[in-house]
């Protein structure tokens, strides 16, 4: 009976014992405010709202609001609060059942061993006792190996004020929430310049696109892991895959015929041109707005809610993303294809109208033309591109040498004129009206 008592109580040691082992990590830090060049090193606790809570190094507890700290320390701080909050509002049964059925596993590992031992002291075969201590050693590794592997959930939780601090650093992005998504509104036209350094060019030029209300670019708040990430080289040639800090949307590197829209000429220096609807994207990851965020930030957001950041030393995944050591996700860009995002990490809704590799994400903005679509102009190169006046534009470009120039704009009615002017000065003009 004695011996009974005690194999119980060894049982249930090791399942308080391995019921608890990830159950805290610590997070000693130094820590960077933006108006002092003095630094602490302290763990941290939580944050609430607005406040932030640390314990430094005398284990006191200090307090600081959220915008005391640097960007990168900001993000760190989001990234660890939706951390803890994930970890803390798991299902029950969820969070425990690997722990249940690994010490399930050692318990019987550990009272099999316990048996080839009793039969050894009472002389039975030993065989069969030494295969006993075999089985039980072998179950004891299996549940020791199950606990030990389980990882606690990726964070997924966007952070909001995190998001504003990205989207606004550009004047002519506005952005708003609800409980599901982070919208970008933009009217689609970037305050750099376009066009320029495009020598495989479809005839169209940048206009305004409203992206607002319910037409705005849409950013998950919770984006979750996808337990297939879906390939950009076999799916998403349609619609967007991700949008800019400056809220222009990013495009799959290869164009809706499967080409690498770079390789082949028709992007401008900036990683850009229009659609067929007169709409200015992105089919690289727009680099050059780096020096506007900042260092430390994303220069654009995946449309399955993770952001995508510059380039990186750091080991990337078939993705061309990693895990930081905070246990979230993120892109990187590269400098050869697939250049960004190589499949989608995160989950995405796919429009059910359409098939792959012509694809898109949902939801996603919509564009709405003024004129017909036109065709590549073989030999057509733009060598320059200027903003006129308040919604009016030039675009030069040069065929055998010759050079031709469209002038063209828009009103506050919605009247689209464009102007077209020949090598030898002769003009041709067209209008239309956005309906």
């Amino acid at each position: 009976m004695k011996k009974i008592i005690f194999l119980l109580f060894l049982c249930m040691s090791v399942n308080q014992m391995f019921a608890h082992k990830h159950g805290h990590s610590a997070s000693s830090k130094v820590w960077n405010f933006i108006n002092s060049t003095e630094t602490i090193k302290a763990d941290f606790i939580k944050k609430d709202g607005e406040k932030v809570y640390l314990m430094n190094e005398n284990h006191e507890v200090l307090t600081f609001n959220y915008s005391d700290f640097k960007a990168q320390e900001q993000q760190y701080i989001s990234e660890k609060a939706n951390f803890i909050y994930d970890l803390n509002t798991l299902n029950k049964s969820e969070k425990y059942k690997i722990f249940n059925f690994s010490n399930l596993l050692l318990c019987l590992g550990i009272l099999v061993f316990l048996f080839s031992l009793y039969s050894l002291k009472k002389r039975f075969k030993q065989k069969s006792a030494f295969a006993y201590s075999l089985f039980g050693i072998s179950l004891i590794v299996i549940g020791c190996a199950r606990t030990t592997s389980f990882k606690a959930p990726k964070m997924v939780a966007n952070d909001i004020p995190f998001l504003e601090s990205v989207f606004g650093v550009f004047d002519e992005v506005q952005t708003h929430h609800d409980d599901s998504y982070f919208y970008i509104e933009s009217n689609g036209i970037p305050s750099h310049k376009m066009m320029v350094g495009i020598t495989n060019w479809q005839q169209q030029v940048p206009i305004d696109h409203d992206y607002s209300g319910n037409n705005a670019w849409a950013i998950p708040l919770q984006p979750a892991l996808a337990e297939n990430p879906l390939s950009t080289k076999e799916n998403f040639m349609k619609g967007a895959i991700a949008i800019a800090a400056n809220g222009i949307p990013i495009f799959n590197p290869l164009n809706n015929r499967g080409e690498d829209a770079n390789a082949i000429g028709e992007l401008d220096k900036w990683g850009g041109h229009c659609g067929r609807a007169d709409d200015y994207h992105y089919h690289l990851a727009p680099t050059h707005l780096q020096s506007k965020v900042g260092e430390s930030k994303p220069i654009a957001y995946a449309l399955d809610g993770f952001p995508v950041y510059g380039e990186t030393t750091e080991k990337l995944d078939e993705n061309l993303g990693r895990f930081t050591s905070d246990s979230t996700y993120q892109y990187h860009i590269v400098k050869k294809y697939p250049y960004l995002i190589a499949a989608m990490k995160g989950k995405v809704k796919i429009n059910p109208r359409t098939k792959a590799p012509e694809n898109e994400i949902m939801p996603q903005a919509k564009t709405r033309g003024v004129r017909p679509d036109l065709r590549p102009l073989r030999g057509a190169e733009i060598i320059d591109f200027e903003n006129t006046a308040p919604q009016k534009y030039s675009l030069t470009y040069k065929v055998n040498s010759e050079i031709h120039k469209i002038y063209y704009g828009w009103d506050t009615t919605g009247n689209y004129t464009f102007e077209f002017e020949n090598p030898d000065g002769t003009l041709k003009k067209s209008n239309y009206q956005r309906k």
